[in-house]
């Protein structure tokens, strides 16, 4: 149990240690591939492909991505997936991050994830796109087989390149739909390039009945979400940090459970948000939103899903009760279905109920869960190996 602090509304809550929030189930709705590698990897894939970094050492190269540091803009922060993409244009590279990513994250206990990424930006050395996705599928299944996390695909289109080019990755999530690859996402530059412009995108993934995310209010205000919303129908707002500006708008999120996924430290690294402590998800959850917390990028936020977790709780002010919401509401929120979503709220439940708010963590009744979740999986098994023959689609 870590020290007693001035609470929500001046009451003293104690404080609870990282280590607490690593044993807890959880998801990761939010997290980029490119962004997220470990960046021993990238020295080591460079190393192997002879590609030319801005360092040749751990310290130096995370400072030349300024890994964990207030960068003061989006445009800033996505700076640093100029070097990651440098060293991913390779299967096996593509495979290895995968891999790595989905390991990191059941290390700390998520159970289940949803990896982003855009496959245009990995064909420089002449992969086809099937390949880029059939990789990182592959590469996402041995973790799950090896580790128990079940992890599925965003596949993204980028606001700041041609709304042609979303469209070809729209009509990739339709081709791998049900085959690993479970929503749309625009992601990029905010500012100056608005979501609707990427229509015909979004038209082809509403028409097969794709589920559909996309980054807004972080870079731009409530406009940005309102177009995410009624323009391109959006299920999902990734981050959402400026939806306090529109209190109708935030509104409209609650009454009709969009989920948000919010990212406390990267909005604060992006200077979208001035500091953790003013960071709006609390509000949200006070008014009723259903918010999620997420990494956004591993690596270059310098995070973990359980410390973005601990951050919410010591620096932004959430109780444990909180937390123990956030954490349904992710798995509530996920891409998946319903049947999927009720088998994993039963059984995240039931662990739950090991975690109390003083500290302690009930190991009897914590294993009997995870033993009744093995016993459901065995019998209801959701993994579906990557479809052998999608490349002949290419």
């Amino acid at each position: 149990m870590g020290p007693s602090k001035p609470g929500y509304l001046g009451a003293q809550v104690n404080e609870l240690p990282l280590s607490f929030f690593q044993r807890l189930p959880k998801t990761d709705l939010h997290v980029h591939l490119d962004g997220s590698l470990r960046v021993e990897t990238i020295l080591e894939l460079a190393d192997e492909q002879g590609v030319e970094l801005p360092a040749s050492d751990v310290p130096g190269l995370r400072s030349a991505m300024h890994a964990g540091e207030n960068t003061g803009s989006l445009v800033k922060y996505l700076e640093a997936f100029d070097i990651t993409l440098r060293v991913l244009q390779t299967d096996d590279a593509l495979y290895r991050v995968a891999y790595e990513l989905a390991e990191d994250a059941a290390a700390e206990n998520v159970r289940y994830m949803e990896v982003r990424y855009s496959p245009m930006l990995h064909v420089r050395e002449g992969l086809r796109l099937t390949e880029v996705v059939e990789t990182v599928l592959r590469g996402l299944h041995a973790a799950e087989t090896d580790h128990g996390i079940e992890s599925k695909l965003i596949l993204c289109g980028i606001r700041n390149i041609s709304p042609e080019s979303s469209l070809e990755m729209a009509e990739l999530v339709v081709a791998y739909k049900g085959r690993g690859v479970v929503g749309f996402d625009l992601a990029g530059a905010e500012y100056d390039y608005p979501a609707k412009d990427h229509h015909e995108a979004f038209s082809l993934v509403r028409r097969n009945n794709i589920n559909v995310t996309i980054h807004a209010g972080e870079a731009y205000g409530p406009p940005s979400i309102a177009q995410a919303l009624h323009d391109c129908g959006a299920h999902r707002i990734g981050h959402g940090c400026r939806l306090r500006e529109d209190g109708d708008l935030l509104h409209y999120v609650v009454d009709h459970r969009i989920p948000l996924e919010c990212c406390p430290s990267s909005n604060v690294q992006t200077g979208a948000i001035a500091s953790l402590q003013t960071h709006p998800l609390r509000l949200y959850k006070n008014l009723g939103a259903r918010v999620t917390i997420n990494t956004d990028n591993r690596l270059i936020t310098d995070t973990t899903m359980s410390k973005e977790m601990w951050l919410a709780h010591t620096q932004i002010g959430l109780k444990f009760s909180d937390i123990q919401q956030i954490i349904l509401n992710g798995f509530k929120s996920a891409f998946l279905p319903f049947h999927e979503k009720q088998r994993y709220l039963a059984s995240v439940s039931k662990q739950l109920e090991a975690f109390s708010a003083d500290g302690s963590i009930d190991e009897g009744i914590l294993e009997a869960a995870r033993q009744a979740q093995k016993r459901s999986a065995s019998v209801q098994p959701h993994t579906v190996e990557p479809d052998a023959h999608a490349e002949q689609s290419s």
